[in-house]
């Protein structure tokens, strides 16, 4: 288990004797998530008592069969975000609501197989001014993936998710805050619903990624075969790690984009624990790795042309990612959009989960334009 360290002060406060418990305590409660309706049951485990430290972790039960671990340091125990599931008919997408909720928050939508505590840093700086709802896509954190059958098109099932939230909570008009794969599926519903869209914070990509026909072909047959072996999967097939092996895993995955203090955010709805072995198992959908609805740079094009919000676009300097059609699309933006502002900062992929101070006042400024 991953444990937080408390102190005796801590203890005391809480009016707990750490010398007079020597056996672990479990202590159930029940919470009404008065704002979706949805119960949750908890169970705080308090154990390796002694006169030092304490250890304290969170089973969160998503139901009978499904749980995962999910690790809360005592800082975080009053966070400003709260949990909350939006219904959808293969079960929930999770998120994280910053902010008051009697406003209308930014949506803002992580990249592939990250999640919603991609803006953890960056949500609060937002605060008061903004309420943020950063959620979970399918298949990632806390929400739940497609049945089994369903095949995935990453860009095209996130536009989808972004219609569902919105019609759920009968907004008239959003702003979208997405990075990467949620830039580009905020680029998607920018282009689609045009008069539905206020704002579109695009952070580190400007569109999805355009291919070549040949290599559209080529990807189509590759990522066939890759979904069926990924659909008959089970359990047993995944890997399953120590916490430090699973962050070592994240870090060299992501290619140096993460600092380490990032991949613990990420972690904490990126992994969960499996009882079995003690070790960890990667929470995201395996089928991920396997997407399929590729476009070519003619068909973001046509829809870069049917933009017509405000766009604010942030470019990290240490990214592989700008390729040469990058600018070819925010041109092509130009010609359509109310505005668009474009920001070049120093940093990698994931420069607004691990330096937010770099690109907030951009954001804020953008959105109060």
């Amino acid at each position: 288990m991953i444990a937080k360290t408390v102190t005796n002060d801590w203890l005391l406060k809480w009016n707990i004797q750490p010398l007079a418990i020597i056996f672990p305590i479990i202590l159930d409660m029940i919470f009404l998530v008065s704002r979706t309706g949805h119960f949750y049951r908890y169970s705080l485990t308090v154990s390796s008592f002694c006169s030092d430290n304490i250890q304290l972790g969170i089973w969160e039960y998503q139901s009978c069969i499904d749980f995962r671990y999910r690790h809360i340091g005592v800082e975080n125990m009053s966070s400003d975000a709260e949990e909350i599931q939006i219904p959808v008919s293969w079960g929930h997408i999770s998120g994280k609501w910053w902010g008051p909720q009697d406003r209308q928050p930014i949506l803002a939508i992580h990249g592939w197989q990250d999640n919603a505590g991609s803006f953890d840093k960056l949500a609060p700086m937002l605060l008061p001014d903004f309420s943020i709802l950063c959620i979970d896509l399918p298949g990632h954190g806390f929400s739940s993936s497609y049945p089994k059958g369903k095949v995935l098109c990453i860009h095209w099932d996130g536009l989808i998710i972004a219609r569902q939230i919105v019609k759920h909570f009968e907004w008239k008009k959003v702003t979208i805050m997405g990075h990467s794969l949620g830039a580009s599926i905020g680029f998607l519903y920018a282009a689609t619903f045009p008069d539905e869209i206020d704002k579109l914070i695009c952070l580190d990509a400007a569109s999805p990624a355009v291919f070549t026909n040949a290599e559209i072909v080529e990807l189509t047959t590759r990522n066939v075969e890759k979904f069926l072996r990924y659909e008959e999967s089970t359990k047993e097939d995944m890997p399953c790690y120590p916490y430090a092996d699973m962050r070592d895993i994240m870090m060299h995955g992501h290619r140096g984009s993460l600092t380490p203090e990032s991949c613990k955010i990420m972690l904490k709805r990126g992994i969960h624990r499996d009882p079995e072995s003690n070790n960890y198992l990667f929470a995201r959908d395996v089928r991920l790795l396997s997407p399929l609805g590729f476009i070519s740079l003619d068909m973001a094009l046509e829809y870069a042309s049917r933009i017509t919000c405000k766009v604010l676009n942030i470019k990290a300097t240490g990214t592989l990612r700008h390729h040469s059609y990058y600018s070819r699309i925010l041109n092509k933006i130009k010609e359509t959009a109310s505005t668009l502002q474009v920001h070049e900062v120093k940093g990698t992929h994931h420069v607004h989960l691990n330096n937010p101070q770099d690109i907030v006042s951009f954001v804020i400024n953008f959105l109060k334009s």
